[in-house]
């Protein structure tokens, strides 16, 4: 059994427990096929994911096929700039479509020769109420619907006005095509539910051919029979809808795809709402869809997230037929796991302060060969320089340090990683007092960060060369919200009210030179920092690094100290 097949429990999710029952009662499982079905208006984001691994991930598992099918009936948000883009985050996921590549745009003249069947079966009908009307007259939760004056018009007339939608005769808004089945129905969905309305809109595939569109309750379960979909597997939010797919399915006759609903992704710190996201892009909070900040795929590819982290992110959270919301800290802890196995460690300074080692030869460069994967015995190295002056992090100093303070202060030896044992013996303030140097001495036997009396200190610290180091452009991406939930804001207030006003501080850092060589999209670990992404802002000579995530949670002892 896969990893993506377990859940918490250890036993399988509830869509591949009825898989595996199926099969058990005779279903061919090689005839497993499934389907995802964005829709071409908008980035993938963390959510997509859940859903790209699902169904990729169940016909990996049972031998089936799996399509990408692009839900293409709403010209005035659709764009081929949104196909592109899903199709190369679907593909950096990790998956194939190979050649089940597919659009509903495909099927409009499919959809099309239904809609007359059903007219002329006396299941559907013209309506030329306004949109409005529609609306007042579709009745509550507890109250039945109206039905339309129109309602009642002959097939052929109903034919003849639907032919002639078709045709261009009509403007927006001036007829739709309905089903007819039960304004007293409790499921409001099926209160003779709108099949298709005009829209004079070029289309991104069929330019100015259609000027009617189908509704995506409508084509939806059409496409799926017509693909054969035996698991159509789709959120929470269309499980009333099903009523509607299973209707259309038996009264055009059509193969009996099955529509499953599963609980969508809600994860804590951010919003996966499409809206929110257009409302975060629009109006400049970000700075684009792949804003490092953002849950999009291209925002986490930007970041840089992993596409296993993803998957195995999504393998973890499960399946259920239930909401709840998952910890953002949960896909930090997959990334991490991921780096720790991949990422090349390397150092960094991110706040430089100058050390200046009074006793070492001055002109005297010494060059280390230190592993990149201390962890490995044969994990490659690189060459690092060390010099009199180097730089620590300022938070690596302390002048009046408390008691379990053990990193470097007036009179304390503390460990250079892989160098020497320095000490500390003076301290340089600027003008305005702030210390700009510490004069340090080191010990010239303990070359490679060990002294040959066995003496123990309490701390080692990074560093870098000074005349040597690589200066770099280093962005430290945060949480975009304060709040686990964005929504939860007092009354009269927005989501936009819950952004994190430190979720990008920008640093000017001193790196050891061999980080310079990494191209874009490279990850690595600043040892004792973090994690690490080459930023496609950098330039020759002028690198720049996003943070991807510490390498401990700081977010829950960041949070509790605020609440």
């Amino acid at each position: 059994m896969s990893a993506a097949a377990d859940n918490a429990s250890g036993g399988k999710d509830f869509i591949r427990a009825r898989i595996d029952e199926q099969i058990r009662n005779g279903f061919d499982p090689s005839t497993l096929q499934t389907r995802f079905p964005p829709e071409p208006n908008g980035y993938l984001h963390i959510g997509h994911a859940k859903s790209i691994c699902l169904n990729f991930g169940l016909a990996e598992e049972y031998g089936g096929r799996c399509n990408l099918r692009f839900d293409d009936t709403n010209p005035v948000k659709e764009s081929s700039e949104y196909v592109k883009a899903i199709m190369e985050d679907v593909r950096w996921l990790g998956f194939s479509w190979g050649d089940r590549l597919f659009y509903t745009s495909d099927y409009f003249e499919v959809l099309y020769e239904a809609a007359e069947k059903l007219i002329l079966d006396g299941k559907a009908y013209v309506d030329s109420q306004t949109q409005e009307e529609i609306r007042l007259s579709r009745g509550t939760l507890t109250e039945a619907g109206r039905e339309s004056p129109y309602r009642g018009r002959s097939a052929r007339e109903n034919l003849d006005l639907f032919r002639r939608m078709r045709a261009g005769e009509f403007q927006d808004g001036a007829h739709v095509l309905r089903a007819k089945i039960d304004m007293a129905s409790p499921n409001i969905i099926m209160r003779d539910p709108v099949l298709y309305r005009i829209r004079h809109v070029p289309h991104h595939r069929s330019g100015d051919r259609w000027v009617i569109y189908p509704m995506y309750d409508y084509s939806h379960c059409i496409s799926d029979a017509n693909e054969r979909v035996t698991h159509s597997l789709c959120t929470l939010e269309f499980e009333n809808n099903r009523e509607i797919y299973d209707w259309l399915l038996e009264n055009l006759g059509l193969f009996p795809s099955r529509q499953t609903e599963f609980a969508r992704l809600n994860l804590s710190g951010t919003v996966l709402s499409k809206r929110k996201l257009i409302q975060l892009v629009s109006e400049g909070h970000v700075s684009g869809w792949d804003d490092p900040r953002l849950p999009t795929l291209r925002g986490l590819r930007r970041r840089g997230y992993t596409p296993e982290a993803i998957r195995d992110f999504c393998s973890r959270i499960g399946m259920a037929r239930a909401d709840s919301r998952v910890e953002y800290s949960l896909l930090e802890f997959c990334i991490r796991e991921h780096l720790n196995r991949v990422a090349p460690r390397l150092m960094a300074v991110l706040h430089p302060l100058k050390v200046t080692i009074e006793n070492y030869p001055e002109g005297l460069v010494e060059w280390f060969d230190l592993p990149l994967y201390p962890e490995r015995a044969a994990g490659g190295s690189r060459r690092t320089p060390f010099s009199r002056e180097l730089f620590i992090e300022r938070e690596d100093f302390m002048e009046s340090p408390p008691a379990k303070f053990f990193r470097l202060a007036p009179g304390r030896e503390v460990r250079l990683r892989y160098a020497y044992y320095i000490t500390c013996v003076r301290v340089i303030r600027d003008a305005g007092g702030q210390v700009s140097e510490l004069v340090c001495v080191y010990d010239p036997e303990s070359r490679g960060g060990e002294a040959p009396d066995g003496r123990k200190v309490r701390s080692t610290l990074h560093w870098v060369s000074a005349p040597h180091c690589a200066k770099a452009e280093v962005r430290l991406y945060d949480r975009l919200f304060t709040l686990d939930d964005p929504d939860d804001v007092p009354e009269g207030k927005t989501f936009l009210d819950a952004i994190n006003p430190d979720s990008l501080k920008a640093l000017e850092a001193a790196l050891e030179p061999a980080l310079a060589e990494y191209g874009a999209d490279s990850r690595v670990q600043f040892e004792r920092l973090g994690y690490f992404c080459v930023d496609k802002d950098s330039a020759p000579g002028r690198p720049v690094f996003n943070r991807i995530v510490e390498l401990r949670d700081s977010w829950a002892r960041i949070a509790g100290r605020q609440s």
